[in-house]
């Protein structure tokens, strides 16, 4: 995980710039990622003007990374357009390099996974060192409470959306029988 976001760099921008957000594999805790990707968010301002400004926060954070950076450029309106690819990944996981939060936590959402998942197939050991991962053993913490998780219901999860990867990974190593849904919470 490349944490930009954490680190708030200081950077130059023009009152025109509503966020910086670090989004994509870089910001995913356990998932390989080779370049950083940027989504600067503009006011409502001529695409040329947002181009050049862009640019140069992507030189800024050069400075801060050893990876190439590629930064896209949106206003609000062309943000949430769908033929936007990028829409829903800066939704749940795109974290504000100004804020360190999550930028739908301006928007008023929280972003979560919820992981539901299944162990009636596996052995009862299985099904206790699975438990015992998720929620620790004797005094330790268990992974949930290391990430700020928690169990909703039996057989149901949700964790911020920076950890899916790292979970993902940890549940396969006891049942496939899993399934992964991204929410934007009120």
């Amino acid at each position: 995980m490349l944490t930009l976001w954490q680190k708030k760099p200081k950077l130059n921008y023009s009152k025109d710039v509503l966020d910086i957000i670090q989004y994509g594999s870089s910001i995913e805790e356990g998932k390989d990622h080779n370049d950083i990707d940027i989504a600067v968010i503009f006011k409502d301002i001529p695409l040329e003007k947002q181009l050049k400004e862009a640019q140069k926060i992507k030189k800024q954070i050069r400075k801060y990374v050893d990876v190439k950076v590629d930064v896209n450029s949106f206003s609000f309106r062309t943000l949430f357009d769908e033929s936007n690819f990028a829409r829903e990944g800066i939704l749940i996981y795109g974290k504000s390099t100004i804020t360190g939060k999550y930028f739908a936590e301006k928007l008023g959402f929280y972003p979560r996974i919820q992981i539901k998942y299944n162990l009636s197939k596996l052995e009862k050991k299985d099904k206790i060192r699975f438990n015992y991962m998720l929620s620790g053993k004797q005094g330790s913490y268990g992974l949930l409470r290391r990430i700020n998780g928690k169990i909703i219901s039996p057989g149901l999860i949700e964790i911020e959306p920076i950890y899916k990867e790292m979970i993902v990974k940890k549940i396969s190593q006891f049942t496939s029988d899993f399934e992964v849904m991204e929410l934007l919470k009120t």
